[in-house]
């Protein structure tokens, strides 16, 4: 099958971690699966085109890069303001539309964030291309947890209801971004939940860990998002002779000057722990098992976890998990399973499972054996390319 795989953002196949790099490894994984897939992404330069072949075989197509942000915030990187991102989704929608109309035509269109979608209705509406799309975010789920949601957003949810009731099928990455999607005026029956993958080659128990001294919590997150940080650096009262290492936020040199990692570490010197909490800061994917591996207990304080990838991973690699008990994080963590789960924002409840579970070897063992077995039958990369041919199929000549 000729599958196109749209992201309207900076060159996935470069980024770090995130949910931009979840649409590289979606692309390999396909083409893996012997389908032939070309991803389409923003290039480096205005004005400039480029095209690359992976290893595995995905044609990468880079679309002209638009004008530099005055701001000077890379595009695609955060919701920016409607008004102005309009003007890129429809150049980069005519982009698409030229090279289908001239050349290699895709039997399936998935599209990835909503500015891709919304660029990929434009160019597929002419040309009879069913479009698949995949949010990853949605702005009714930022407006709420923001408090100062970014300019537009308010026409981002409306977009968004539209763009749902536009496309031939929505990809949820789980049934509670369903549940939102259906509040947000999709229907039902057109939205299947296919969670993202994990490369359990790679994710697993097997290979070399980071050394630790003592009892190990870790937790990976964003800085720039809604992560509850601040209350799992409060709960660390509660787990003596534990350490707690968070990944994720800026580059580590910038560690120092950055105002998230400044006010996490005053909060930390507040309720006593400083010398039991470590920023590692930005982590590269490659390396992220080994940090898996070295942790007693995975534990996540999102107030939101549209997918929770991260918990996967960890389960992956062997690590349970002690996370808030919502979003994703309900279906992949199966609670008393393969690690527990804890009403939000319940600081004290969250400290006391994290000691008990330290405390116990025999749980943390039969939760990580669970964990792995997990990972690897319900989020290997093969399962999910099996789920999404299925929906591939379903809208084919739609």
């Amino acid at each position: 099958m000729r599958i196109a795989l749209i992201c309207m953002q900076p060159d996935p196949f470069a980024a770090a971690r995130g949910r931009r790099r979840q649409v590289a490894e979606l692309a390999r994984a396909m083409a893996r699966a012997g389908h032939e897939i070309r991803a389409y992404a923003l290039g480096e330069k205005p004005g400039e085109t480029a095209s690359t072949l992976t290893p595995e075989g995905v044609t990468v197509e880079y679309a002209p890069a638009p004008p530099a942000d005055p701001s000077g915030e890379p595009f695609g990187e955060a919701v920016e303001s409607v008004p102005d991102l309009m003007p890129h989704v429809d150049a980069f929608g005519g982009w698409l539309a030229e090279r289908w109309r001239d050349g290699w035509r895709p039997d399936v269109v998935h599209a990835h964030f909503w500015c891709g979608g919304l660029a990929a209705v434009n160019a597929a509406r002419d040309l009879d291309l069913p479009v698949v799309q995949t949010y990853h975010s949605l702005g009714s789920v930022h407006r709420r947890w923001h408090r100062r949601p970014e300019p537009g957003t308010r026409d981002r949810v409306r977009m968004e209801r539209a763009l749902g009731r536009s496309v031939a099928r929505v990809v949820a990455l789980c049934n509670s971004e369903a549940s939102e999607l259906t509040r947000l005026g999709v229907s039902r029956g057109a939205i299947s939940v296919v969670p993202f993958g994990v490369d359990t080659q790679v994710f697993c128990p097997r290979g070399e860990a980071e050394p630790a001294e003592r009892p190990r919590i870790l937790a990976v997150g964003h800085s720039r998002a809604p992560n509850g940080f601040p209350e799992m650096v409060a709960s660390l009262r509660l787990v003596p002779g534990a350490e707690l290492l968070i990944a994720g936020g800026p580059p580590p040199d910038q560690l120092h000057t950055d105002p998230w990692a400044v006010r996490l570490r005053e909060l930390a010197e507040e309720v006593g722990v400083a010398d039991r909490v470590r920023l590692l800061g930005a982590v590269p994917a490659e390396q992220m098992p080994r940090w898996y591996r070295s942790a007693q207990v995975y534990a996540s304080t999102s107030p939101y976890a549209f997918f929770g990838l991260p918990a996967v991973e960890a389960m992956a690699c062997g690590a349970p998990v002690v996370a808030y008990a919502v979003g994703g994080h309900t279906e992949s963590v199966v609670h008393r399973v393969t690690g527990l789960l804890v009403q939000p924002h319940d600081v004290r409840a969250f400290g006391t499972t994290l000691r008990r579970l330290l405390g116990s070897e025999v749980d943390r063992f039969a939760y990580a054996d669970a964990g792995v077995d997990r990972a690897q039958v319900r989020y290997d990369w093969r399962r999910v390319v099996a789920d999404l041919e299925r929906v591939y199929e379903g809208v084919r000549g739609r």
